[in-house]
């Protein structure tokens, strides 16, 4: 099947109505049409001859194209049937020649499976994602030791912000302090709503994660999740307040500050990324104190 001008609003609205579709709102569906922004964006992305790169949210496939033109793999996750019908009749060819594959269902209930279950592993990253499945995603890829050569997502313009965020910043989050854990974090470039049908009611924004040379050590990497989450917990809160609920009987948090070198008068979003892994350092081994002693 020959897919419909990707530049084009009106044929593509054209199309969906002759294939019966609805737009899905809940699946934050919106079409990128501006060709010269799709390939900046892929330029980011660095597509290699061969290489497998995993592509969340496909929607009708314009930027799944475009990387393999380039000449590597694509393994997608779609959640709407409707689209992933179309993606297998747009890619049949590509498909049968082992240059496409797509995982249906939620890309956070599907993506262990087929990382588990894959012959070739993904070097690559790529999606144009709703904040919540974004921070999520990244955050369980951590956990799990998958760290990508590079990933490059698009999002409202205010997650790149957050995403990029200095300590000591008001948009420093904990989802800053998890991207810039395990990778280098780059702004991309700015698409207003009009390149984008339909048009969002808010600008977008690329950017890029690249694996660093020197990742930040870490004994623990779901502890260092745990602490991240529960000391931005609440932002007003000082760190002594949000770290109780992970201390076990019998653990004195000023004794964990201490050692740790770090104030517990402070603010979570005051704390650099080494600073987070050293506190996580500390509690780790007063958690492993707390368990044997007798």
């Amino acid at each position: 099947m020959k897919h419909p001008d990707y530049n084009s609003p009106a044929e593509l609205k054209a199309f969906l109505d002759e294939q019966g579709f609805a737009m899905q709102k809940k699946f934050g569906q919106n079409f990128m049409i501006n060709g010269d922004a799709r390939k900046k964006i892929i330029d980011a992305l660095e597509p290699q001859e061969n290489e497998l790169i995993w592509e969340v949210g496909p929607g009708l496939g314009c930027m799944t194209e475009e990387i393999m033109n380039r000449g590597a793999k694509v393994h997608a996750f779609e959640i709407d049937r409707g689209f992933i019908g179309l993606l297998k009749q747009f890619f049949e060819e590509q498909e049968a020649g082992g240059k496409f594959s797509i995982t249906e269902g939620d890309v956070l209930k599907t993506w262990k499976g087929e990382y588990e279950g894959c012959t070739q592993k993904p070097t690559k990253l790529f999606g144009n994602l709703p904040y919540n499945i974004a921070a999520t995603f990244i955050a369980d890829t951590i956990v799990e030791g998958l760290v990508f050569d590079r990933c490059v997502f698009t999002v409202q313009k205010e997650v790149t912000e957050r995403v990029c965020a200095k300590p000591g910043t008001e948009n420093y989050s904990a989802f800053s302090v998890l991207c810039q854990w395990a990778y280098d974090v780059k702004k991309g470039i700015v698409l207003s709503s009009g390149n984008f049908w339909p048009r969002p009611n808010v600008a977008s924004q690329s950017f890029s994660l690249e694996k660093k040379s020197e990742p930040v050590e870490c004994k623990d990497s779901r502890l260092f999740v745990k602490l991240v989450h529960a000391l931005f917990s609440l932002r007003r809160k000082t760190l002594l307040n949000n770290i109780k609920p992970l201390l076990l009987a019998g653990i004195n948090a000023d004794e964990v500050f201490e050692k740790a070198g770090i104030n517990k008068m402070e603010r979570a979003e005051n704390l650099s990324v080494a600073q987070f892994a050293r506190l996580t350092d500390v509690l780790s081994d007063f958690l492993a104190f707390a368990k044997i002693k007798p």
